[in-house]
């Protein structure tokens, strides 16, 4: 079954955009009232729904990352108002659309292979929904907008209701400005006991979600946040050290887990390689630093890969310079960046020789 649904999704990734564009449509053609839980502009949805599936076949022999995966899913999709008729409807959509592309790779087999497997993924994403007790969504007022560079920003809110997140998770956000476009942000902070959560937000080319955050947002405004996802995090008990690796804003996770680990007297080891383009990318240094400072535990290691007369970083990708210090094969790693990041570090770890099962990352990093 495995070796099947990646042979038939290999022939329709190089269409992948005609492949969403023809799902969506079909999909909207089998339930109309799905169409209003999507946003007007469809363009960026279509490009989430090719990464959520890339994810998918690519853990589909991996039941346990994906299983966990799904029942994130199947809580997230609660705030849409998802019912059963409609996991049917998006299950029908998405084989006629693989097979309308898939050509003469589309065999009685493989769609036998593509309905089990999405009956596994459904089936996952309903019992999640169905067990979890908590909210659909949170509701959260901004307090605090704070501008640090003109595509950066830092965001305070305080949700109406305690948010049960553990720190390096993320979580679905819709804004105001932006209605029913949500997008997935990373909380830069541990939960306090106040309850406020911080993000850092860095506008993206083409983010409609972000430019409006980093441009337009102001306190008072309410955003509404779903239930918190991922599985970036350290476990404490188990002692293992551990590697941090993050692009740009990617470093919030990992500001939030350190925070977490900061509560305590002993850790285990945290070595942090934190990158960006500029000088101006390592907003979050001078914190950490300071952390690391009072905390012999957390090293900390900025990386610039396009300002060479710096001084006091590591110069080149973080693909570069973290394999320059070794293959890290006896930590745990920690992964977050933009989706191109990920894919180069991961790679170039694993030809380093970075055991797979060591490395931990999240799918979606985007805009």
């Amino acid at each position: 079954m495995v070796r099947m649904i990646r042979e038939s999704f290999a022939v329709v990734e190089p269409r992948a955009e005609e492949v969403a564009k023809f799902f969506y449509g079909m999909l909207f053609s089998l339930s109309p009232a799905t169409r209003e839980m999507f946003p007007a502009n469809m363009e960026v949805q279509r490009s989430r729904l090719l990464r959520a599936l890339v994810h998918t076949v690519q853990m589909v022999d991996r039941p346990d990352d994906l299983i966990p995966f799904l029942r994130q899913l199947g809580r997230d999709h609660r705030k849409f108002g998802v019912v059963t008729v409609h996991y049917e409807a998006v299950g029908t959509a998405l084989l006629a659309a693989v097979k309308k592309y898939a050509g003469t790779a589309w065999t009685p087999a493989v769609e036998l292979a593509w309905a089990e497997a999405y009956t596994i993924m459904a089936r996952s994403m309903q019992e999640a929904a169905a067990a979890d007790d908590g909210p659909a969504f949170w509701r959260a007022t901004v307090l605090e907008h704070q501008r640090v560079s003109w595509d950066l920003a830092v965001v305070r809110l305080m949700p109406d209701h305690p948010l049960p997140y553990r720190a390096g998770q993320y979580l679905s956000v819709e804004t105001p400005q932006r209605g029913r476009l949500w997008r997935y942000f990373s909380p830069a902070n541990a939960p306090r006991e106040d309850g406020s959560i911080e993000f850092h937000i860095r506008s993206v080319e083409g983010g409609w979600v972000s430019r409006s955050v980093v441009g337009h947002t102001q306190p008072g405004d309410v955003w509404r946040l779903g239930p918190p996802m991922g599985r970036l995090g350290v476990d404490r008990a188990s002692r293992q050290d551990v590697l941090m690796v993050a692009g740009g804003t990617g470093v919030a996770p990992m500001h939030a887990i350190i925070d977490d680990m900061a509560q305590w007297g002993e850790n285990p080891r945290v070595h942090l390689f934190m990158g960006g383009r500029t000088r101006e990318d390592l907003y979050d240094l001078d914190n950490l630093q300071r952390i690391a400072m009072t905390n012999p535990w957390l090293t900390v290691v900025p990386v610039l890969e396009s300002d060479p007369g710096a001084r006091g970083v590591e110069q080149g990708t973080l693909a570069d310079v973290v394999t320059r210090y070794g293959a890290w094969e006896d930590r745990d790693v920690l992964v977050c960046g933009s989706p191109a990041m990920i894919r180069s570090t991961v790679s170039r770890m694993l030809v380093a020789g970075t055991p797979l099962d060591r490395i931990k990352y999240d799918p979606f990093t985007l805009d």
